[in-house]
C-alpha cells in the first residue's frame, strides 16, 4: 500500500502516473474539435454552447456518489473505469447522424468518463505524494496534461483538414483506441492506503463529509476556473471558424495550443516551488489575472492578424498553470488524506458547474453579441472571483492575527 511517509516524490510510481495522463489528454483534448463535430451536424453557435454545457451536468450529479467511489475503490481502479468510460463514449459518436437528444448523452458520456480520469488522478497524486509536496506534486503532474494539449488538438486538426463524416470518425476512433496504453499503465501503479476500503456510498456521508471540511470561497474560483475553460475547450475552435483565421500551412488551432501549453510548461516548472516560497494564495491571485488579461486579449485577433492569437494563448496558458494546481492544493488542504475523493470531487464539482452554467450562457452571448464580449465576460467573471477570494483570505488572515494577539 502506498503512503506519503516519505519526502520524496519523483519515483517510478509518479512518473507511469505521469505518462498515464499525458496520454489520456492528448485523446481527451482531440475533443477540442468537438464544437466542429456539432457544427457538422447541423448545430449553431448557441446549440455548441447548449450542448457542450449540458454535457457536464452528467458528471455534475454523479461527482458525489463518484468520490464516494474513489474513497471505497481506490483512485488506482476509478481511474481505469474512467478512461473506459470515455472510450465507449467516443466510439458512440459513430452513431450520431443529426442534432438529437443522443448528442446529449454522448456529450455527457465524454465528460463524465474525463472527470472520473481526472478526479481519481488528482486524488491518487495527493494521496501517494508528500504532505509537504503535495501542491508541487499537482504542478507537475498537470504538465503531463499539458503536453497531451500540445499533440491532441493538432493531430486532430490533421484529420479533419476536410470535415467530412469519414475524418470525423477517424477522430473518434484515435480518441478510444488510445487509451488503451494509460490503461496498462495504472496496472503497474502501486494501490493506495485506501483501495479495497469499506467506506460509504451514501450521499448523505458525502455532504456530512463536505459540511465538515469546507473549502470556503476558493470554491469560487474554482467555479470561475470552469467557466474560462470553456474558452480553449468549447469556443475557441469555432472563434477561429467565425473570423476566418486563416494561416496557409499552419493548424490555427493547433498553434493555440502550442502557445497554450507550451507556455504553461514552461511557467509550471519555473514556479513549482513558488507556492512554498510565497503561498499558494498569491501564485493564484496571479494566475487569475493572466488568465482574464489572456480573456480581454481575443478582441485583438481579427482576419487580418491572425497570429495574433498566440497573444490570448500565451497569457491564458500562463494563467492557467499558476491557477489549476493551486486552487486545487487550496480546495484539498481542508480534506483528510483517506477522504481526499470527495475534495477533490468537491473542487471539480465547482468547475463543472462553471462549465455547465457558463457554456450556454456564453454561447448565447457570442451569438448575439460576438466573441470579443463572450470573452470579455470569461475575463471579467474571473476576476471578481479572484477580487472575492483575495478579500475573504485577507479577512480571515487579519482575524487570525488579532486572535492570536488576545
Amino acid at each position: 500500500m502506498t503512503s506519503p511517509a516519505s519526502d520524496r516524490l519523483y519515483d517510478r510510481n509518479f512518473w507511469l502516473a505521469f505518462v498515464s495522463q499525458t496520454c489520456f489528454v492528448s485523446a481527451n483534448t482531440l475533443m477540442a474539435h468537438y464544437s466542429r463535430w456539432i457544427e457538422f451536424l447541423g448545430g449553431d453557435l448557441s446549440q455548441v454552447g447548449m450542448i457542450m454545457g449540458v454535457g457536464a451536468l452528467l458528471g455534475l450529479l454523479l461527482r458525489p456518489w463518484m468520490a464516494q467511489w474513489i474513497n471505497r475503490l481506490g483512485a488506482r481502479v476509478m481511474w481505469a473505469c474512467g478512461l473506459v468510460f470515455f472510450s465507449l463514449s467516443a466510439l458512440t459518436n459513430l452513431f450520431l447522424e443529426s442534432i438529437d437528444f443522443e448528442i446529449f448523452l454522448v456529450r455527457s458520456g465524454l465528460v463524465m468518463g474525463s472527470a472520473i480520469v481526472f478526479a481519481s488522478g488528482l486524488t491518487y497524486i495527493s494521496q501517494t505524494s508528500p504532505e509537504s509536496r503535495k501542491t508541487e506534486a499537482i504542478g507537475i503532474f498537470g504538465i503531463g496534461g499539458f503536453l497531451g494539449m500540445l499533440t491532441g488538438p493538432f493531430v486532430g486538426d490533421l484529420f479533419l483538414a476536410n470535415r467530412l463524416r469519414d475524418n470525423f470518425e477517424l477522430l473518434f476512433l484515435v480518441a478510444a483506441i488510445a487509451n488503451a496504453l494509460p490503461l496498462v499503465l495504472l496496472y503497474f501503479l502501486r494501490p493506495t492506503v485506501n483501495e479495497g476500503s469499506k467506506s460509504s456510498l451514501r450521499l448523505a456521508d458525502f455532504i456530512l463529509i463536505t459540511r465538515r471540511y469546507w473549502p470556503g470561497s476558493i470554491l469560487l474560483v474554482d467555479f470561475a476556473f470552469g467557466v474560462c475553460m470553456t474558452a480553449p475547450f468549447v469556443f475557441v475552435a469555432s472563434f477561429i471558424d467565425r473570423e476566418s483565421l486563416d494561416m496557409p500551412g499552419v493548424s490555427e488551432i493547433g498553434l493555440f495550443f502550442l502557445f497554450y501549453a507550451g507556455i504553461a510548461i514552461i511557467v509550471r516548472l519555473l514556479s513549482r516551488k513558488l507556492p512554498d516560497r510565497i503561498g499558494s494564495a498569491k501564485v493564484l491571485i496571479c494566475g487569475v489575472l493572466l488568465m482574464s488579461v489572456g480573456m480581454f486579449c481575443f478582441s485583438i485577433v481579427h482576419q487580418g492578424n491572425p497570429w495574433l492569437i498566440s497573444v490570448p494563448a500565451i497569457l491564458t496558458g500562463a494563467g492557467h498553470s499558476l491557477m489549476f494546481h493551486t486552487m486545487t492544493s487550496l480546495t484539498l488542504q481542508s480534506f483528510p488524506i483517506a477522504v481526499r475523493g470527495t475534495g477533490s470531487a468537491i473542487a471539480l464539482m465547482m468547475l463543472d458547474l462553471g462549465t455547465f452554467l457558463g457554456a450556454p450562457a456564453l454561447g448565447f452571448i457570442g451569438e448575439t453579441l460576438g466573441f470579443s464580449i463572450l470573452f470579455a465576460t470569461i475575463g471579467g467573471f474571473n476576476l471578481f472571483s479572484g477580487f472575492v477570494y483575495a478579500w475573504f483570505t485577507m479577512r480571515k488572515k487579519r482575524r487570525n492575527i488579532h486572535e492570536s494577539v488576545h
